[in-house]
């Protein structure tokens, strides 16, 4: 298997979505394999942290709701949606991701609708959703996050409820490493040049990430009439010993990895 190597340089919205889409739907059945008994078939976690929506209610009440999740994966968050008296549909650009969703639909006799689509355009109607959330999923693989904050502000009803959560912006300054290279600092927070990894063989990108700062994240928001309304930052629990890729005890009971924003359209 060839290996990658890393670029810093500015990629569109249809590279980025060509090389997620792959890069995905080749990680999906390890992902799942490795993270799934966490996640959980029908759980809600917003990140590597383990913190859960019933623990901290981002999302309110969802009963009788109709609730859009961008970057579903295997369906769980929605799943969790479904549980709790909501109507979820879901969107993910890998099929590979959204086969393991049907997948847990056929064990627990449940469908979550789901549609293959990206966040960059999302295909539905204005003011079709009371809710819509990204938990950890596709906000940091599109290029262009007005875009994506408009175009969720179209879709949301009046009062609707935008909440996502994202690696945290100050992470973007250190390696992605879980042991103690993970904490110096080594670029600009304010650098927003994406991350790329090319494949050393072919050429071909392989995956792309973007940065945004919080302030970045805060103007998307208002600028489309989005109010936010909280910022969580989660703290790592003292019980808890997972690794999930550069998230770890090390990191994590210095410096926050994870940002939860809930915002309201006015």
């Amino acid at each position: 298997m060839s290996g990658v190597r890393p670029e810093r340089r500015p990629v569109d919205e249809a590279e980025s979505l060509r090389a997620n889409r792959a890069d995905w739907d080749a990680y999906a059945d390890e992902y799942q394999a490795t993270h799934g008994e966490f996640l959980g078939d029908a759980g809600f976690l917003w990140g590597p942290e383990g913190v859960r929506e019933d623990q901290v209610h981002v999302l309110g009440d969802v009963t009788g709701r109709d609730v859009l999740e961008i970057g579903s994966g295997a369906g769980q968050c929605s799943r969790w949606v479904l549980g709790h008296g909501g109507r979820p549909v879901a969107i993910d650009v890998s099929m590979r991701q959204l086969q393991h969703s049907r997948r847990l639909d056929l064990e627990h006799d449940v469908v979550v609708p789901s549609l293959c689509a990206s966040a960059a355009g999302l295909p539905f109607r204005d003011a079709s959703f009371d809710v819509v959330f990204s938990a950890f999923g596709a906000l940091q693989f599109v290029a262009d996050a007005p875009a994506l904050v408009g175009d969720v502000a179209r879709v949301l009803r009046p009062g609707g409820v935008f909440a996502f959560s994202v690696t945290h912006p100050t992470r973007w300054m250190f390696p992605d490493d879980p042991g103690q290279e993970g904490l110096v600092a080594s670029q600009s927070y304010w650098d927003r040049t994406p991350y790329v990894e090319v494949d050393d063989e072919t050429g071909q990108t392989r995956y792309v990430e973007h940065h945004r700062t919080i302030g970045d994240w805060v103007a998307a928001l208002t600028r489309h009439g989005l109010r936010l309304t909280a910022l969580l930052e989660p703290q790592w629990p003292e019980d808890h010993d997972r690794t999930w890729g550069g998230w770890s005890r090390v990191r994590g009971v210095l410096t926050p990895g994870t940002a939860i924003f809930r915002a309201r359209l006015d």
